[in-house]
């Protein structure tokens, strides 16, 4: 499979999957929990509070990873991505990363706790049903 095929593979999977396990560092282990996806490309965004725990261990430490795709409800596809994570405010970014289910965390695209992580891929694993690993780097 060339790097486009690959590519276009991963990018169907990212679509397919609406969650995923985004794992960070803390206090020099990981720390992994599910989360909501969304992405242009390979690049991986994700809603969360400034306050949390996430955006401070990124913060000391942007080294990220994100597993997707054999949850209840996803592909079967097995994706697994490593990569630099970064936080913004945005305000063009919040609001088309914004779902209304994050209403449950947040009071809307115009809160002052929303942030976006934005992940971008160093490298990728792509497994897919019935077929061999594929790696994909930066």
């Amino acid at each position: 499979m060339d790097r486009q095929q690959l590519e276009s593979q991963i990018e169907q999977a990212l679509k397919a999957n609406k969650f995923g396990s985004f794992g960070t560092v803390e206090n020099g282990g990981p720390k992994v929990r599910y989360m909501a996806i969304y992405h242009e490309g390979l690049t991986i965004y994700l809603a969360t509070d400034r306050k949390t725990h996430k955006v401070e261990e990124l913060q000391n430490n942007p080294k990220a990873a994100l597993l997707l795709g054999f949850e209840q409800g996803g592909t079967g596809d097995i994706v697994e991505i490593e990569g630099e994570a970064t936080v913004s405010s945005e305000e063009s970014l919040k609001s088309k990363v914004w779902r209304d289910d994050f209403k449950q965390y947040l009071n809307g695209p115009d809160d002052p706790d929303y942030v976006v992580i934005k992940l971008t891929p160093s490298r990728i694993e792509f497994v897919s049903k019935g077929s061999d690993r594929q790696v994909w780097t930066a």
